[in-house]
């Protein structure tokens, strides 16, 4: 039916709103059709929303309508569901202006499972309405190697709904990271990393202790000192003194033998390409670390230096160790050359070393950490991709692939 002469909204029938929803199968022209049927009427359209899974669609849009027009308008739908061969409803309603208007004070919830279990879903939801929060939007970020789902929720704080939700992704085995939604998470990021165990796989000074033949003593300290059970300077001057006497050439044997973790070629250059700094802070070797920041294209870096004296390390470092304090310093003066501000620094760790770092920054990451990091950093990754640090800054798998980074 052709309509003509349709009188617009007055201003005092103005919030009469229609909410439809259409369902089925996907085609081409589905949305063309829904909004040429609904074009001959005086209406605006004030929110719209489409979902598309295999190959349904869901698409749901939010008009403002004069209400002498409803009948005729769900008599148009009706006739439209029936040539395209798909369900649309409609329900009319009075609205106040306050009840459509943008949600403000967003956070942004992620959830991180390998698998996702649908009671995983349910506490995580369940929490958050628990503290009055309200899910306003659910998607998909991720569907593999890991599932990545993020709700935008409103009305809830930021402090009372991570410490809910850290128990949840406890109980269930997934990673759940809270963040603050608004302008400022799309700002430039100053992301510091570590590097053993962190960007590469290995810890630097058990290498070199299995070339001394130290390697079981070594390791035994390195994970004392990484459960925050011993000082890291010592622990770290006493595991460079058991490599007193190697010849210098065994660090060039080292480099060949360091794997990056799954992901992080992937998380650097995509960071880059969106236009944020990266930075590497390291209570390991600037001889054994200063390769892997050329080939990745870092330019921040701080680490220790092992002296070494006629071809052969001392089995002492040069200046001051970089601790705990050292990392976090290192990242407010990277932040500083790099012009960000604090609140926009992300720091990645998984040991005790890690931890000022970690309070220090904006966001804190717990990368497969101890226990005591986990439960200091704002959010934590348990999955073997370093990659997927990049879903909690909102960008999704479908993104990292059109930037062109290929996990690596």
């Amino acid at each position: 039916m052709i309509r003509t002469n349709l009188r617009p909204m007055t201003e005092e029938k103005s919030q009469f709103t229609g909410l439809i929803l259409l369902s089925g199968v996907d085609t081409p022209g589905l949305t063309q059709a829904l909004f040429q049927t609904l074009a001959p009427f005086a209406i605006t359209v004030l929110d719209i929303e489409q979902v598309v899974a295999l190959d349904r669609v869901i698409l749901t849009v939010l008009i403002a309508l004069n209400p002498d027009h409803r009948e005729a308008i769900e008599e148009d739908l009706n006739a439209c569901a029936t040539e395209l061969g798909v369900d649309i409803a409609v329900s009319f309603q009075s609205q106040t202006t306050s009840s459509i208007a943008a949600k403000t004070g967003l956070m942004h919830v992620v959830a991180l499972g390998n698998p996702l279990s649908p009671s995983a879903i349910a506490s995580i939801a369940s929490e958050i309405a628990e503290h009055g929060g309200n899910i306003e939007r659910i998607h998909r970020a991720a569907s593999y190697p890991i599932t990545a789902i993020e709700f935008v929720v409103s009305q809830v704080d930021h402090d009372c709904i991570r410490t809910g939700l850290a128990a949840v992704a406890n109980s269930h085995s997934v990673d759940v990271a809270v963040s603050p939604g608004g302008l400022m998470r799309w700002a430039k990021k100053l992301v510091v990393m570590d590097v053993d165990s962190t960007l590469i796989q290995q810890e630097v000074i058990e290498l070199l202790g299995a070339k001394a033949g130290k390697g079981e003593e070594i390791k035994a300290i390195t994970d004392s000192a990484m459960r925050g059970e011993l000082d890291f300077e010592a622990s770290l001057r006493a595991r460079v003194a058991l490599l007193e006497g190697l010849p210098e050439s065994v660090i060039d044997e080292v480099r060949t033998e360091i794997v990056l973790t799954p992901g992080a070629r992937t998380l650097v250059s995509t960071l880059k390409k969106l236009g944020h700094s990266v930075a590497l802070v390291s209570g390991g070797f600037t001889s054994v670390i200063e390769p892997l920041v050329k080939e990745l294209g870092i330019v921040h870096y701080r680490a220790n230096t092992l002296e070494i004296s006629g071809g052969k390390l001392t089995g002492k470092v040069v200046g001051d160790v970089i601790d705990r304090a050292a990392k976090a310093q290192a990242l407010r003066d990277f932040a500083a050359l790099e012009g960000v501000s604090l609140e926009q620094t992300i720091a990645i760790g998984d040991g005790a070393n890690d931890l000022d770092m970690i309070a220090a920054a904006g966001l804190g990451i717990a990368f497969n950490a101890k226990p005591a990091v986990k439960a200091a950093a704002d959010s934590s990754v348990s999955a073997p991709y370093l990659d997927s640090v990049l879903y909690l800054l909102g960008i999704t798998r479908e993104e990292i692939e059109e930037a062109g980074a290929t996990r690596k």
